[in-house]
């Protein structure tokens, strides 16, 4: 299974990238709303944890869904698969992250939301007049694209996946150095207070989901959309 997905350029509308979700599908309906989002000629690009800490974390399904919008599988996305799986998970820590509506599922909803969250890559490439454009939900383990996009082609080692969905590293080191081969890389998955950019790596976690201050990047231009269309 490829856990890459590449997508060439719009050129009838904008592509748009948004930080963690964790259930607040209507916060996000919101923004996309007073950004004037057309759902026939622009995509969102999610950088995953779609579920857990908000109400409406069932509406994932329903989004993944739509041929305009795509995400990365997070972190969150990998504890509900692991659990699926039965894999090794730490119940007490996974329950305080936001994931008991999920332990509540039965069986066999949590099956359905496994299968989909199983299928999402680990990356995504976006195509832009001025260069490519990578997601994942946390970092990239390896200096340059293309090594990571060969590693990805297949089933990736253990400490890649690790490192795509969970890694801090480089924001608390404050490590700018670039990734190369990418226009800019957009990751999420920790908080912060406004869009920071390392290097050529943005993160764009504003934690709309607690805040409702949910931060929309333009792919085209890499700015920051403000509500007004247009602007």
């Amino acid at each position: 299974m490829r856990r890459i997905e590449r997508f060439t350029a719009n050129t009838r509308g904008r592509d748009i990238a948004v930080g963690d979700i964790h259930g607040h599908f209507s916060r996000l309906q919101q923004r996309l709303t007073a950004i004037g989002f057309d759902p026939a000629v622009d995509r969102l690009f999610s950088v995953g944890d779609l579920v857990d800490r908000g109400p409406e974390c069932p509406q994932a399904l329903e989004w993944l869904a739509q041929p305009w919008f795509h995400a990365v599988q997070g972190n969150h996305e990998a504890l509900a698969v692991t659990h699926v799986d039965g894999g090794v998970l730490d119940y007490s820590q996974y329950r305080a992250a936001g994931g008991s509506w999920f332990l509540a599922l039965p069986e066999a909803e949590q099956a359905r939301f496994a299968e989909q969250f199983r299928r999402l890559p680990l990356a995504l490439e976006v195509e832009t007049g001025d260069g490519l454009i990578g997601l994942l939900h946390a970092d990239s383990p390896l200096r340059r694209w293309a090594e990571l996009r060969e590693q990805l082609e297949d089933t990736p080692p253990k400490e890649i996946q690790e490192v795509c969905q969970w890694s801090r590293k480089r924001l608390y080191a404050g490590d700018d150095t670039p990734i190369e081969g990418l226009r800019a890389l957009i990751v999420g998955h920790t908080p912060q207070r406004e869009v920071r950019v390392l290097g050529n790596v943005w993160h764009i976690d504003t934690g709309g989901w607690a805040s409702g201050c949910f931060s929309l990047l333009d792919l085209g231009s890499l700015r920051v959309i403000s509500d007004t269309p247009g602007e």
